[in-house]
Order: structure tokens, then C-alpha cells, then sequence
């Protein structure tokens, strides 16, 4: 059974930082393809940042102030969030790409 736990949201205000984590589960965790999505409120989720055995991606508006990490020997995932925007709002959602295994998702809000 594939498991994803998120945490490390909360509240801070602009210009902060927060890491998030995601645990897992179930899978092979060091040949598996993961990435962060974010859903802002009234919008659709979208990818934010994913990784793989050959690097890493981000979408436009978080890189250079987005960093998304692996520890394999911890089955965990990271993202880490500098110079936060108050756009940056939502709920955080990790997953295993080309999957439709999710986790619950950490809720991170930026307050200007």
C-alpha cells in the first residue's frame, strides 16, 4: 500500500521560508519519479517542482527560490521555499508521477 505524508506548512509571512517533506511508502522509493503540486484557493492544482534519477524541474514562478530534494535512505522527499510570495498560498500535495497515488496534502500561507 502506497503511502505519501506531507508536513511542514504553516503560516509565515513574505520573504520567509518553509520546508516541506514528504514521507513514503509502498514504493521503490530511489527509482521513482516524485513531484510537489500546489493548489491555490479557487484555482486548479498545478505542478510546482518535480525530480528524478536525472534532475530536477520547476515551473517558472518558483525557481531560483524553490529547491526540491531526495533523501533515498529516508524514503522522503523535500521542497524547500525561500523568499516566499504571498501567490505562493495553498495546499501542497506531493506525488508519484505517472500515478495516481497523492498525499493529503500541508497547507502553507504566506501573509503580506
Amino acid at each position: 500500500q502506497v503511502q505519501l505524508v506531507e508536513s511542514g506548512g504553516g503560516l509565515v509571512q513574505v520573504g520567509g521560508s518553509l520546508r516541506l517533506s514528504c514521507a513514503a511508502s509502498g514504493i521503490v522509493f530511489r527509482n521513482t519519479a516524485m513531484a510537489w503540486y500546489r493548489q491555490a484557493p479557487g484555482k486548479q492544482r498545478g505542478l510546482v517542482a518535480s525530480i528524478n534519477n536525472d534532475g530536477s524541474t520547476y515551473v517558472d514562478s518558483v525557481k531560483g527560490r524553490f529547491t526540491i530534494s531526495r533523501d533515498n535512505a529516508k524514503n522522503t522527499m523535500y521542497l524547500q521555499m525561500n523568499s516566499l510570495k504571498p501567490e505562493d498560498t495553498g495546499i501542497y500535495y506531493c506525488k508519484v508521477l505517472f500515478t495516481s497515488y497523492w498525499g493529503q496534502g500541508t497547507q502553507v500561507t504566506v501573509s503580506s
